[in-house]
């Protein structure tokens, strides 16, 4: 009577071992994403909270931000990312700057910021400071593409 007990012991963990490794070898297919009325990235946080409470193992949904969300959402629905930087570049393009013209504009305003510095209008210095940076990152943009 022992040695059948031993048996059906064996025989359900051997059952329990197959099952397992069946599991870890085959990979669950991604869960259809729900269809969503415009893109992920211009959802709002709590329409991206209602998303993430659908995923199963995902707790704190209530406390996290957007940019926490975001990948959450994007790992579980195999959802590539989009390249926001896509429209940026265009922009810069559609404006039909050049990099000269850029350049141009940030002497001028290199020359204005000296001016001001010497009147010590420290605001106005920091604010021309700024436009000359967002003028370099321009420059960039479109000598890139």
């Amino acid at each position: 009577m022992v040695e059948e007990t031993t048996e059906t012991i064996n025989q359900e963990t051997g059952e329990g071992a197959a099952e397992s490794t069946a599991e870890g070898t085959s990979e669950a297919p991604k869960p259809k994403p729900p269809e969503f009325k415009k893109p992920l990235d211009k959802l709002t946080a709590p329409e991206l909270r209602e998303v993430a409470m659908e995923i199963p193992g995902v707790t704190g949904v209530h406390a996290m931000k957007k940019e926490e969300l975001l990948p959450i959402i994007r790992e579980y629905y195999g959802i590539e990312d989009e390249m926001p930087e896509k429209g940026k570049k265009k922009k810069a393009q559609k404006q039909g700057v050049s990099v000269s013209e850029l350049k141009s504009k940030m002497m001028q305003l290199r020359e204005k910021k000296k001016e001001v510095q010497v009147a010590k209008d420290r605001k106005e210095a920091d604010i021309l400071r700024r436009r000359i940076n967002r003028l370099k990152k321009m420059t960039r943009k479109v000598a890139r593409g």
